[in-house]
């Protein structure tokens, strides 16, 4: 058992509390990163679960990495790491004997060309749409990922687009992902390759916002495309850690922390399972869940009575089941096009999405589960032996419904859907490994119940509804404590920015205006919702 003193404790060395120490340390820090499991990661590691094979265990495809201001400021290339990706970005058949799929291809003139063959209109319809894209990208990443609210990125899309046109891309980016794709094409084939996007989040295809997230990951499929880091998902947390560490950071893993100690309504200590206590001069960052720092981190005597009940109405997204395959020979795609994808989507077209949904809404366990598929080696070829392919599926169950049968049914489910598309494909298999809920909780603690967004992405817990109504980006009830997690605006995805935000948020509040910002955000706490000057309910 140790005591020390330093500038901060960084609790969780996801790609959020990387981000946060590195830029932390950078700034000239004394900081330590804990984390409970053996290696720095989180949900981007990958491990040898086949013999010559390398598996992402989590997450794989980072196109929000590839654009993110966090990332880009760590300069990961600079300690070693590199990117790849696959000839086309995405595929998606429309039915199981579909032998014609649609791609996002690496030139967007490809991909129109392809659209437009197979329903006239719809390739100028794309060319279109990403030209919008090319004059709103700037502005609207920098709305995207800055603190919420933004101002520099709204105030550029004003001054660009002029009043009216700025709120039809408002009223744009608010449709459910099914209006928007009949509102822009004619034929299936390009409406399913932005629906498909649309669902790498937990948002009804029908429900307003679900759009935003389709739109922007189709557009940077077509614009950047899908990179992966070579060697697997690992070599960017490891390119992460790297960069921290030389910043000056220390990086403890094994450490599990016990609890957040707040004095006088400030954070002041982190102690850890191991009985080590780090007293902290200046902050205390948390990538945790919303619901793991105020509900067991913190004493419920320091979190206000109105967090603690809008927590008991905080909900996750849903479970996930994930396969892992190893196989000996490429995958025998019936349509060929599909050879050429890193990720493909499978199980649903437009209507089928809505009925998928309606399982998982209703508590049914799909018996056509819609998937979200990675080609790794032909994303990256050293992922596994010439001519083989390390591959991955992943699907959802009902929220509530996280045992190990429910996901064993479903992982044969999906060995099922994939036989589908690609007749021979179980005869190719030569390694298979199924992560259950349970097993993706186990080995990362902020993926609870198998939840891996940090929480639903639906508009009710987004924006300044995340984690609880009223929330503040990074900043919490407790003076010094930053929650640093997806659990933040904007939420989920590997991009580091809400663990980048959570850092710049602690170094401005203790520069030299920090304590008059400090003062006032406590001031307008007092202030918020009762006119009188009383402290409202929520913030007791």
């Amino acid at each position: 058992m140790t005591v020390r003193t330093v500038d901060a404790v960084v609790i969780g060395a996801g790609p959020n509390g990387l981000a946060a120490t590195a830029t932390l340390a950078e700034a000239g820090w004394d900081v330590v990163l804990l984390e409970q499991q053996p290696e720095p990661g989180g949900a981007v590691r990958s491990a040898e679960l086949f013999p010559g094979f390398r598996t992402d265990l989590f997450s794989a495809f980072y196109p929000l990495a590839a654009v993110s201001p966090a990332i880009r400021h760590l300069d990961l290339e600079g300690v070693g790491l590199r990117w790849s990706q696959a000839p086309a970005a995405v595929g998606h058949p429309t039915h199981p004997h579909d032998d014609d799929a649609p791609l996002i291809h690496r030139d967007p003139a490809d991909t129109a060309a392809d659209l437009e063959r197979r329903q006239p209109g719809d390739g100028q319809a794309w060319l279109r749409l990403f030209e919008q894209w090319k004059d709103v990208k700037e502005p609207f990443l920098d709305t995207l990922f800055s603190p919420f609210p933004p101002i520099r990125g709204p105030r550029r899309l004003l001054s660009q687009l002029g009043t009216a046109e700025a709120l039809r891309l408002l009223r744009f980016l608010m449709l459910p992902a099914r209006r928007m794709t009949h509102e822009l094409f004619d034929g299936e084939s390009a409406r399913v390759l932005l629906l498909g996007n649309a669902m790498h989040a937990d948002t009804p295809v029908d429900a307003p916002g679900s759009g935003v997230m389709g739109y922007l990951l189709t557009m940077l499929a077509q614009d950047d495309g899908y990179v992966v880091p070579v060697g697997g998902a690992g070599a960017l947390s490891a390119a992460m850690a790297e960069r921290a560490r030389r910043n000056g950071a220390e990086i403890r893993c094994g450490e599990e922390v016990t609890s957040i100690e707040a004095t006088g309504g400030v954070a002041t200590e982190v102690r850890t399972a191991g009985g080590d206590r780090y007293l902290v001069r200046r902050a205390v960052l948390a990538d945790v869940s919303a619901p793991a720092l105020y509900g067991r981190l913190l004493d419920s005597s320091a979190v206000p009575a109105g967090v603690r009940a809008d927590l008991e109405k905080f909900e996750w997204d849903t479970p996930v089941v994930k396969v892992n395959y190893a196989l000996d020979r490429k995958i025998p795609w019936r349509s060929r096009s599909l050879e050429s994808a890193g990720t493909v989507h499978l199980g649903a077209d437009d209507n089928g999405l809505v009925r998928w949904m309606a399982d998982l809404t209703t508590g049914v366990i799909p018996t056509h589960p819609f998937l979200l598929f990675g080609q790794m080696t032909t994303s990256d070829p050293s992922r596994s032996p010439e001519g083989t392919e390390s591959a991955w599926a992943y699907t959802h169950l009902p929220r509530g419904i996280t045992d190990d049968e429910s996901a064993e049914l479903l992982g044969h489910r999906v060995d099922a859907m994939l036989e589908s598309h690609a007749p021979g494909f179980a005869e190719r298999v030569v390694g298979r490994n199924v992560q259950r809920p349970g097993d993706l909780e186990a080995s990362n603690a902020n993926l609870h119940g198998g939840a891996v967004n940090g929480g639903t992405a639906q508009l009710y817990q987004q924006l300044v509804f995340r984690p609880t109504p009223g929330s503040s980006g990074p900043y919490t009830s407790i003076d010094r404590l930053y929650l640093a997690s997806s659990a933040t605006h904007p939420g989920g995805g590997v991009h580091g920015m809400c663990g980048y935000n959570a850092a710049r948020a602690a170094l401005a509040d203790h520069g030299r205006w920090g304590l008059v910002r400090r003062k006032v955000r406590g001031r307008i706490l007092d202030l918020v919702v009762t006119p009188d000057g009383k402290r409202s309910p929520h913030h007791r």
